[in-house]
C-alpha cells in the first residue's frame, strides 16, 4: 500500500479498509510505511497508534519487531500496560533485549515491569553479555533435545515447544545441558520414527564461545553457510544460537562503521538523520584537525623547492597530478587490502606475500602511467627533459604509493587498531608528501642545469 493512500484512508476514516490493506502486507513493509508516516509526519500521533491498533494482534507484534526505536518508542509510550504484555509476549528474547537497548531509563523500566519473572532473568542475562560479543546478539529460545528420544518423540516435543522458538530447523542434542551435536529436521523428515537422535544427529559441531566477538561470529556464519550457530559458555553448555537475521544485522553495522572510518569520522550510533548537526560535526572535526596539521608537511616539502619553482614555474602544473595519482594508487591498494582483512582472506602473517604482490602492480601500472604522460608531456611542450622528469616521478610516486597503501592497514593491524583507520584520507595525505619529495627531487637532479 503507498504512503499517500494510507494518508487518504485515515483522513476519511475508513478503516475497514485500511485494516484490510494492511492485512494484505508484509509485516516488514507495515513497519516501514509506519516509518514514513511518523517520520513526515503527515498523520498525527493518535492517527498513528489508532492505524497500528487496528491491525491483528500477531501482525501488530510482528511488524514492531521491524520498526525503528522512535517508532517503538511512541507506540510503548501509547500501549496501555495489556497492550505492552501482549507485544513483549509475542516477541522474541533478542528482539525484546535489541528494544531495551534503544530505549530512555523510564521506558526500559516499564518494559522490565511487564515481563514475567523468567524472562525478565533471560533479559539481563543478555544484557550483562560485553556489547560486541556473541552473547550480546544470542537468543536463547531455541529447541534442543536429548539423545534418547526417538524421531516421533523428537516431532512430538517440537510441537508442543516449536512456536515459541526462534527456530525449529535446527536442533541441538544435549545432555545436562552440554552440546553434544545437532540434527536438522531434514535429516529427522527421511529417518524412520523409531530411529535414536543419537543415530543421526552430526557430532562434529561448529560453535562459538559467548564471549567471541560478534563480526567473527558472523563471518563463521557466512563461511559455513549456517541459518543457525550454537554459543557454548567456557564448559561446552550451549546457553544460546545466533541466527542469520541478526548475524546479517551485526556485519551492516560493522560495514557501516568501517565506512565510517575509511572516511575519517568516528562511526556514529545513530543514523544519519537522527545523528545531530552538532554530533556529526564532533565526530568529523577530530580527523580533520589530524589531516589538515599532517598536511603542512606537505607544505613544507613544497616551501623547501621554491627557489626551483621560481626558475621553472612549470613544476609546479605538474604537483597535482602526481599528487593525485599518488592519492589514487594507494587508495586502491589500501581498499582492498582493507577488505581483505576484513574477509580474513589477507592475515598478517601474509605481509611480505602482499608487499611482493602490490610491487610488482606497482611497477606494471608506474610504467604504463609514465609513457603515456611522458609522451603527453614530450608532445605538448618538446621538453624530454620535463618528460623524463614526470615519467621517473610517477614511477617513483606509484611504486610508494601502492607499497605505503598496503603496509599502513597491515601495520595497523599488528598494533591491534582497526586497519579501516589507515584509509583514503590519511593514505593521501601520506604520500601526498612522498610525492612531492619524490618529484622535486628528481627534478632538481635532472634539470639542475637550468636551475
Amino acid at each position: 500500500m503507498e504512503k499517500e493512500l494510507a494518508v487518504e484512508l485515515i483522513d476519511s476514516k475508513c478503516f475497514v479498509k485500511l485494516k484490510s490493506e494492511l492485512q494484505e502486507m508484509n509485516p516488514a513493509d507495515i513497519a516501514f510505511l509506519v516509518e514514513e508516516l511518523n517520520g513526515d509526519g503527515e498523520i498525527g500521533e493518535k492517527e498513528l497508534i489508532l492505524m497500528y491498533r487496528i491491525l491483528p494482534k500477531e501482525l501488530a507484534a510482528e511488524a514492531f519487531t521491524y520498526m525503528d526505536s522512535d517508532t517503538q518508542m511512541t507506540l510503548i509510550n501509547a500501549f496501555s500496560d495489556r497492550e505492552l504484555r501482549y507485544v513483549l509476549d509475542e516477541l522474541y528474547i533478542d528482539d525484546t533485549v535489541d528494544i531495551i537497548e534503544e530505549m530512555p531509563a523510564n521506558v526500559v523500566s516499564r518494559i522490565l515491569r511487564n515481563t514475567d519473572s523468567d524472562t525478565r532473568k533471560q533479559i539481563n542475562q543478555l544484557l550483562n553479555y560485553p556489547k560486541d560479543s556473541a552473547g550480546s546478539v544470542m537468543t536463547t529460545e531455541f529447541v534442543y533435545l536429548k539423545k534418547e528420544l526417538t524421531v516421533s518423540e523428537a516431532f512430538e516435543q517440537i510441537r508442543k515447544i516449536g512456536l515459541v522458538k526462534e527456530t525449529v530447523y535446527t536442533c541441538y542434542v544435549t545432555e545436562n545441558r552440554r552440546l553434544l551435536g545437532i540434527v536438522t529436521v531434514l535429516d529427522m523428515l527421511v529417518a524412520d520414527s523409531d530411529t535414536a537422535v543419537e543415530d543421526i544427529m552430526e557430532t562434529n559441531v561448529i560453535s562459538v564461545n559467548t564471549h567471541d566477538d560478534r563480526e567473527y561470529v558472523a563471518r563463521t556464519m557466512s563461511k559455513y553457510d549456517f541459518a543457525a550457530m550454537p554459543v557454548v559458555d567456557n564448559e561446552n553448555r550451549i546457553v544460546g544460537i545466533v541466527t542469520f537475521d541478526d548475524a546479517m544485522d551485526v556485519l551492516q553495522e560493522e560495514n557501516t562503521e568501517d565506512f565510517a572510518k575509511m572516511a575519517a569520522v568516528v562511526p556514529a550510533e545513530d543514523s544519519y538523520f537522527k545523528t545531530s548537526v552538532w554530533s556529526h560535526a564532533k565526530s568529523r572535526i577530530p580527523w580533520l584537525l589530524i589531516l589538515m596539521l599532517s598536511a603542512t608537511l606537505t607544505g613544507m616539502i613544497s616551501a623547501r623547492f621554491e627557489p626551483q619553482i621560481a626558475v621553472i614555474p612549470m613544476l609546479v602544473s605538474f604537483m597535482p597530478m602526481v599528487m593525485g595519482t599518488g592519492g589514487n594508487c594507494g587508495s586502491q591498494s589500501s581498499t582492498l587490502i582493507i577488505r581483505g582483512m576484513a574477509l580474513e582472506e589477507i592475515r598478517l602473517r601474509d605481509f611480505f606475500k602482499v608487499v611482493f604482490k602490490e610491487l610488482r602492480i606497482a611497477l606494471i601500472c608506474a610504467a604504463v602511467l609514465s609513457v603515456v604522460n611522458g609522451l603527453r608531456v614530450l608532445i605538448t611542450y618538446k621538453d624530454p627533459a620535463l618528460a623524463l622528469v614526470i615519467g621517473l616521478s610517477l614511477i617513483g610516486t606509484v611504486v610508494i604509493a601502492k607499497l605505503v597503501g598496503a603496509m599502513l592497514p597491515m601495520g595497523a593491524k599488528a598494533l591491534k587498531l582497526d586497519p579501516a583507520i589507515m584509509a583514503n584520507p590519511l593514505i593521501t595525505t601520506v604520500v601526498d608528501s612522498c610525492s612531492l619529495l619524490i618529484y622535486f627531487t628528481i627534478a632538481t637532479n635532472i634539470l639542475s642545469g637550468r636551475l
